[in-house]
């Protein structure tokens, strides 16, 4: 194929796309659905949803949100089991509170390995930056809001870009500690099936260097932004021992963190009372709203 003829068919650069036409899903919320962010080689493409409050005072914080699944599964939908019977749901709630919230679609382990993930979310900010002006967004303003290995990869996200804030909930922070912090037996650092070995492509025992620089903790510096952790002391997936580490890593940083173990909770907050996940919930947003109170 010549070159001509193969920037005659190349499809137009995502961030040149015709948006999606805006729904109206609760009150006083707008949703640009299914905006394609990226088109990586060989898989499909990758989309996000836009949430936007009716109206608006000036360009709009950002919260980038990043679903769990354990790298192999989730939807940009979804925020969790406990929060599916909301209505109106958390992103419209978010949206009301005046953000906009993009919620993000990202190879999972079966279709690419790390750090093909930490590409594309980082893509999305680049897609909402070249956007900021069209959507009324202030991207200088932007949080990454993520659970479960959505939060690994937001941590990931707000470490390695210039972001304003991340709030983490119950992540991976660290695959290399994760065998020896789970419950004896439930935990074979030689298996090529768990959930971290697909998404590094190796057993973690077989590459712990590779397993390493997958991991939040490696990436702290004194310029990471502020962090919210939270994580349930009773889960059963991902040990709270791997929240008290990305803590404990930003503090020696000398970056600012607030890391508030959740009693009771299992993973995904599991075992939590309603009003209990509510809290999660409203601290997670009043986070970021302080985090995003000085416009830029």
């Amino acid at each position: 194929m010549t070159p001509d003829l193969a920037a005659f068919l190349a499809p137009p650069a995502p961030a040149q796309l015709p948006l999606p036409p805006a729904a109206h899903p609760a009150s006083g919320v707008r949703l640009l659905r299914g905006a394609v962010y990226a088109r990586p080689q060989g898989v499909r493409p990758l989309e996000l949803d836009l949430w936007l409050p009716d109206e608006s005072q000036g360009p709009l914080p950002v919260i980038v949100y990043i679903h769990g699944g354990g790298w192999r599964a989730g939807t940009r939908t979804d925020m969790g089991p406990c929060f599916r019977h909301w209505r109106p749901d958390p992103f419209a709630r978010i949206a009301r509170a005046g953000f906009a919230v993009a919620s993000l679609d990202y190879r999972l382990s079966g279709e690419a390995i790390y750090p093909a993930q930490l590409e594309d979310v980082t893509e999305a900010l680049a897609w909402l930056n070249a956007r900021a002006d069209e959507l009324g967004l202030d991207t200088g303003r932007t949080v990454c809001w993520g659970e479960s290995a959505g939060a690994h990869l937001a941590a990931l996200l707000a470490l390695t870009a210039p972001v304003s804030g991340c709030i983490a909930w119950y992540g991976p922070t660290d695959l290399t500690t994760l065998p020896r912090q789970s419950r004896p037996g439930s935990y074979d650092s030689a298996d090529p099936t768990t959930r971290e070995a697909l998404l590094i492509g190796a057993p973690i025992a077989d590459a712990p260097d590779r397993a390493r620089a997958a991991s939040p903790v490696a990436h702290v510096t004194a310029d990471a932004p502020p962090f919210l952790i939270l994580h349930g002391t009773d889960d059963a997936a991902i040990p709270l021992a791997q929240g008290e580490q990305l803590a404990a890593a930003l503090r020696e940083a000398g970056a600012h963190v607030d890391f508030r173990p959740v009693p009771g909770a299992d993973h995904g907050w599991a075992g939590l009372p309603d009003g209990d996940v509510e809290q999660c919930f409203a601290t997670s947003v009043d986070f970021a709203r302080t985090c995003t109170a000085t416009p830029h």
